[in-house]
């Protein structure tokens, strides 16, 4: 083939091709016709005008002591009798927040909404509006009320106000049902970010059953909506209008929104709104009992086919379940209907329960599923029980655990040494410490030979004498690093031995 005539094919070639390309474009139906892109996607205008009215802003003011700190300046040392004292004991008695003017007030913002307009209720978060003197609810239409506290529950933050409408007209919202809410639904929020007034934005929920470590029952519906400084106590809307969540927590390195938001579900929030307004406090169910998670470990040594449920850890003095309905080293997985899959839900289930309720729960007790009949305490009198009131001065007091009667640890179940179970096993009156009533098969402590009937004396060169203080022992040296916990045993007769078992 000559050159001319290679050109004259590849000349063909192109031309062929570019035309089968271009009949295949033309075959291509446009992405976006122009009418849609000029529509845009469906506005939230109309949604978003109805539910303006019922946000509120909240401006706090509290007044605090002065300090001494970095900006602070201290009155300066003068030698007595100096010319120049008159003149700064005025200069520095006149700044405010320094040594001659003792407290100074301190401002912040927040958001809130309004479910009832006759009364006046608005909903906000706890942190919003903790430990202030004054507080002012600011509606959209330039309004200013004061607002009276109702009640706070700081383990949910949340909090109801009252305000007066004097024959302001106010508009109110209502809470939807959080639980039908899905992954990528669609959602509204509406706030104060850095105070800049009602601000609306949207997005999607990003997920749910979120636990971000705030308090015991975190259950937190993730949002990309865009949530500021500012929105904290504002609501999450759904497409009707409903509020869903209340706005509380954002992940942010810069302070700013990253698409990480967090707010309280309304299935949680109604009930403790519900019971702040009707007696200024929250009343929750409590079962009386410690709990750990189940892991495959725990599940396999008690004949548990998979990992589920909450095992119960120790059962508390005087609690609902004192009385050998729970024992240590049951698994509750079910409560009052409820399935329980992990030790995070229980808490939960617990807590939206009446208190006084008796309720039905299904146990793993020894491999085998058997179902109790619990009658409910109030978990605010367990929390005074724990902290020593009401006379009961062995208790622990602050974020340590209340005293327990028997507890599971390291695959044995422990008791106190008394008359009955001295008895029971046989120990001799010279002997003290933990008595050990049962070990698990397969457990750590069945694999070192340790049996029914012997007594803990000492953890790690400790003495313990009671249930709660080989718990606290054994969490002591695992927040230490520790991997093994030494142990010293006596028989029945009171002879001693030493035993390593692992904690992992």
């Amino acid at each position: 083939m000559t050159f001319n005539s290679f050109l004259r094919a590849a000349r063909r070639t192109f031309t062929a091709g570019a035309a089968a390309l271009l009949i295949g474009a033309a075959t291509v139906p446009p992405l976006v016709t122009p009418a849609a892109a000029a529509d845009g996607p469906a506005s939230v205008a109309d949604l978003a005008q109805g539910l303006l009215g019922a946000v509120v802003n909240i401006s706090t003011s509290q007044r605090v002591k002065g300090t001494e700190g970095p900006g602070a300046v201290p009155m300066p040392q003068l030698p007595e009798g100096s010319p120049f004292q008159d003149f700064f004991d005025d200069f520095f008695k006149n700044r405010p927040g320094e040594q001659g003017n003792p407290s100074q007030k301190v401002q912040s913002l927040g958001s809130g909404f309004v479910v009832d307009a006759e009364q006046g209720i608005v909903v906000t978060n706890n942190h919003v509006i903790a430990d202030a003197d004054d507080i002012e609810v600011n509606f959209s239409d330039g309004v200013t009320l004061k607002a009276t506290l109702v009640g706070t529950d700081t383990k949910t933050d949340v909090a109801v106000l009252k305000v007066d409408p004097k024959g302001h007209k106010l508009t109110a919202v209502k809470f939807g049902d959080s639980s039908k809410m899905r992954v990528g639904d669609w959602v509204m929020a509406i706030g104060n970010p850095f105070g800049l007034g009602g601000t609306v934005t949207v997005g999607i929920v990003s997920a749910r059953n979120r636990d971000i470590n705030s308090g015991p029952y975190d259950d937190f519906i993730q949002t990309d909506a865009a949530i500021n400084r500012g929105n904290s106590g504002g609501p999450l809307f759904n497409s009707a209008g409903e509020v869903i969540g209340i706005n509380t927590a954002i992940i942010s390195p810069s302070g700013g929104s990253i698409g990480i938001g967090f707010s309280i579900p309304s299935q949680l929030a109604l009930g403790v709104v519900d019971q702040l307004r009707q007696f200024g406090e929250t009343r929750r169910g409590w079962l009386g009992v410690r709990i750990q998670p189940v892991t495959d470990d725990i599940a396999e040594s008690l004949g548990m086919a998979t990992a589920k449920g909450a095992l119960v850890a120790g059962v508390i003095k005087g609690g609902p379940v004192d009385n050998g309905t729970i024992l240590a080293g049951d698994v509750i997985i079910k409560f009052d209907g409820r399935d329980v899959n992990e030790m995070r839900d229980l808490p939960r289930v617990v807590a939206e329960s009446t208190v006084g309720k008796a309720v039905d729960v299904v146990i793993v007790r020894k491999g085998v599923e058997q179902t109790v009949k619990v009658t409910l305490g109030r978990l605010e009198d367990g929390e005074k029980l724990a902290s020593g009131e009401n006379g009961n001065t062995d208790q622990d007091t602050g974020d340590k655990a209340p005293a327990v009667s028997t507890a599971s640890v390291l695959g044995m179940t422990v008791g106190e040494l008394n008359d009955e179970t001295r008895t029971k096993f046989g120990i001799a009156a010279e002997v003290s410490g933990v008595v050990i009533t049962e070990v698990a098969k397969d457990s750590a402590a069945a694999e070192r030979g340790i049996q029914a009937g012997e007594v803990i004396t000492e953890i790690a060169q400790e003495s313990v004498a009671t249930p709660k203080d080989v718990m606290d022992r054994i969490a002591a040296l695992k927040e230490q690093g520790r991997k093994n916990a030494l142990l010293m045993l006596a028989s029945k007769t009171g002879e001693l031995r030493f035993v390593t078992i692992r904690m992992d």
